[in-house]
């Protein structure tokens, strides 16, 4: 059996990204995609957990701008990111791949409670981890939950998924023609540069845990192994340069 360049990642998935081009809600060929691309890299051995996020359906952010109680709107965005995970469960176990979901809020009808010890004895089994729910608490993005929970399980690697750029540019390629994209870049970089890769909290908790962070499209198939596998593949953000 091929042996990717780590034992246990973490795949940061966006909810845009099950979206696909719908813009809404969860595109079953995308979701059934990245399902593939998730087992091609569980056949190599390597230990697989995911955050998803819930954009697709709804955004805290959104609702509080538009006058919502902020952390009303940022529990129903914590709603949707477990309809994403159940969603992805099945097409992922539609492949074959056992699998388990894990929330921060408990709902015992649908999945599991997270517990940091039970998931790690789930990924030594090979069993691929969808952490849902955020981090349970409001005012924390999905990128936090990313940071926290590869932290918490000793990833090695977090793993974030893009639908929409390939990797770290120093504007939006999609407004700014000139945007340079960096191969490579520290955590401080992309703090004091103010780089859209992830929030200030989650950029934080990666730097001080020393947790690298892989920024890749999502939308060419086999990229996610060829992040594992070590490829030349979109930009490496680490602690130190």
């Amino acid at each position: 059996m091929a042996q990717g360049r780590y034992n246990r990642v973490v795949l940061k998935l966006s909810g845009e990204a099950l979206a696909g081009n719908m813009g809404y809600g969860i595109d079953p060929s995308v979701i059934q995609s990245i399902a593939k691309q998730i087992q091609e890299v569980v056949e190599l051995d390597v230990e697989v957990a995911v955050v998803v996020g819930g954009g697709n359906i709804w955004r805290g952010m959104a609702g509080s701008a538009k006058g919502m109680d902020r952390a009303t709107a940022d529990y129903m965005g914590m709603l949707a990111t477990v309809m994403n995970g159940l969603a992805l469960q099945d097409a992922l176990e539609t492949e074959g791949v056992p699998t388990r979901v894990q929330t921060s809020i408990e709902m015992r009808q649908v999945a599991e409670p997270y517990i940091r010890r039970r998931a790690i004895r789930h990924l030594e089994k090979k069993r691929v981890i969808i952490f849902a729910g955020g981090t349970g608490n409001p005012y924390f993005s999905t990128d936090t939950t990313a940071a926290l929970r590869a932290a918490e399980i000793e990833a090695e690697v977090i793993l974030m998924a893009k639908n929409n750029v390939d990797g770290v540019y120093s504007a939006d390629p999609s407004v700014d023609p000139s945007a340079r994209k960096y191969d490579q870049l520290s955590f401080l970089d992309v703090l004091k540069e103010g780089l859209a890769v992830m929030d200030s909290t989650a950029s934080s908790l990666c730097m001080d845990n020393d947790i690298p962070l892989i920024v890749f499209s999502i939308m060419e198939e086999g990229n996610i192994k060829r992040a594992v596998s070590g490829d030349d593949i979109g930009t490496i953000v680490r602690g130190n340069q």
